[in-house]
C-alpha cells in the first residue's frame, strides 16, 4: 500500500493509496479489445488443451466405442444388432467419441481458463474461488455424464425397446443412438451444474436459501419448461427423465444455499 500527502495539509501528513486488488475498478480497465484478445487466448488454449485430450483417449477408442454403447446393447432385444446405411458413418462416429472423449479429459483444464476469463473483474477474495470453481464445475459435470450414462439413457433405450412385437422391429441406427446419447450427455452435464452456480451465488451473497425455498412452486415450472426444451425427443418420457433430476438438484442447492450463504431461515433478512 503506497501513502501519499495528504492535501491540504502543511504536517506532511500521509494518506494510504489502495491497493490495487481492493479497487473494484481494476477489474474494469481492460478495453474491448483487450477483453477480445483474452477470450481468443482462453479458446485457443482450450482447443489445444481438447486436441492433447483427443490424441490420448484416441489410443483407446474401441474400449471407449464399446462403453458408451454398453446402455443400448443391454436394451435391445436379443439377436438384434446396431446398423448403419452410409459407408463413412462409422468411421465419423468414431472420431466424434475421441472428440467427447477428448473434451471430457481436458474440462478441468477448460474450466479453468473459464475461471482465468472472468477472473480480472473479480475482487481478489472472490478471485480464490478459482480452485472450487474447477473442481465443482468437473465433478457436476462428471456426475451427470454419469447419470446419464448409467440410469437415464438406459430407462430411455429399455422404454423405447419395449414396443418391439413379432410385428415391429426395434433397429436403431448407430448415428441416431449415439446422436441422442451425445445430446443426453450435455444437457445433464449443464443440468448437473445447477448446485455449483448456486454455491457460488451464495458465496457472492447474491441469492439465499429462503429465497430459493421460497420460489420452489415458480421453479418447478420453469423446471419442466426447460426440460420440454432442450430434450432431444418430444416424447413425455424423456422430459420427465430431464425434469426428475433437476428438481432434485434445486432442492439439494436449497441445502448448499444454507450453508454457505446467509441463514435466513427464521432470520427475517429479506429476499
Amino acid at each position: 500500500m503506497a501513502l501519499v500527502p495528504f492535501p491540504g495539509t502543511q504536517t506532511g501528513a500521509l494518506k494510504p493509496l489502495p491497493d490495487d486488488d481492493d479497487d473494484p475498478l481494476v477489474g474494469g480497465k481492460m478495453s474491448f479489445l483487450e477483453h477480445l484478445d483474452e477470450l481468443r487466448k482462453r479458446i485457443v488454449n482450450a482447443c489445444i488443451a481438447i486436441g492433447v485430450g483427443v490424441v490420448l483417449t484416441f489410443a483407446f477408442i474401441q474400449k471407449i466405442f464399446d462403453f458408451l454403447l454398453a446402455p443400448t446393447r443391454s436394451a435391445l432385444p436379443p439377436g438384434v444388432k446396431l446398423i448403419y446405411t452410409q459407408p463413412g458413418e462409422a468411421f465419423s462416429l468414431y472420431v466424434t467419441v475421441a472428440l467427447i472423449a477428448g473434451v471430457v479429459v481436458a474440462a478441468p483444464f477448460i474450466m479453468f481458463q473459464v475461471w482465468m476469463f472472468i477472473a480480472p473483474g473479480l475482487y481478489s477474495n472472490e478471485k480464490r474461488m478459482a480452485i472450487p470453481f474447477v473442481v465443482f464445475t468437473t465433478v457436476g459435470f462428471l456426475l451427470g455424464a454419469s447419470f446419464n450414462h448409467y440410469i437415464a439413457f438406459p430407462f430411455m433405450m429399455k422404454f423405447f425397446a419395449s414396443f418391439n412385437t413379432p410385428d415391429l422391429a426395434f433397429m436403431p441406427k448407430l448415428e441416431d443412438v449415439f446422436g441422442l446419447y451425445s445430446k443426453m450427455l450435455i444437457g445433464m452435464g449443464i443440468v448437473f451444474q445447477m448446485p455449483t452456480v448456486v454455491y457460488f451465488l451464495a458465496k457472492l451473497k447474491l441469492i439465499t436459501a429462503r429465497f430459493l425455498a421460497r420460489h420452489f412452486k415458480y421453479a418447478f415450472l420453469i423446471i419442466f419448461v426447460l426440460a420440454a426444451v432442450i430434450t432431444p425427443t418430444g416424447d413425455m418420457m424423456t422430459q420427465a427423465i430431464f425434469a426428475a433430476p433437476m428438481v432434485g438438484l434445486y432442492l439439494l442447492s436449497i441445502v448448499v444455499a444454507w450453508l454457505v450463504g446467509p441463514k435466513t431461515f427464521g432470520g427475517g433478512e429479506a429476499d
